[in-house]
């Protein structure tokens, strides 16, 4: 009876321990349900990062521009020049009600408020919320107070449109 017994015990404990080889085999494929009643950490949202001020703020560019375009940097002056005569016809940056600026986004007709952001890389953009810089954002290539000049990202659009250069209007009399 002892013998038996003894044999019972031996062979739970190798069963045991089989069970318990295979489960490590598992690689952690396999977890026991948690007893307490905390719920798991939220998921951290992936490649999302706060967006950065720019260096030029939005008061800056509100006004009237002379505007015109260039796709040769050779033609950069005699493109100034040819905005500055815009300036009967002037394109109109309003301030919105939210701290951005009211502008045209590529191929829309209809102006809406665009926010300038900045980037890690120091690099300056005018776009709708959201990723910087994203594909309705255009970069601020140069801006001196006087003249302004952005260059869209989305790669059709930056064909399309070319360097846009605008020159501030004189105030009006």
């Amino acid at each position: 009876m002892i013998s038996s017994a003894r044999a019972r015990t031996v062979a739970n404990l190798a069963a045991a321990s089989c069970l318990a080889l295979l489960l490590g085999a598992c690689g952690g494929g396999f977890s026991l349900p948690s007893l307490t009643s905390s719920p798991p950490p939220p998921a951290a949202e992936p490649g999302v990062a706060p967006e950065m001020p720019a260096t030029i703020r939005a008061d800056e560019i509100v006004g009237r521009w002379g505007l015109a375009s260039f796709q040769n940097p050779a033609d950069r002056a005699r493109t100034e020049a040819a905005a500055r005569a815009q300036c009967r016809n002037p394109y109109v940056i309003t301030a919105g009600s939210s701290g951005g600026v009211i502008m045209h986004l590529a191929d829309q007709a209809t102006p809406q408020e665009l926010r300038l952001k900045g980037s890690p890389s120091g690099k300056n953009y005018i776009g709708p919320a959201g990723p910087t810089p994203g594909d309705q954002d255009r970069e601020i290539v140069s801006f001196d107070g006087r003249v302004l000049i952005t260059r869209f990202i989305d790669k059709d659009a930056a064909v399309r449109y070319g360097n846009m250069v605008y020159v501030r209007c004189a105030p009006r009399a």
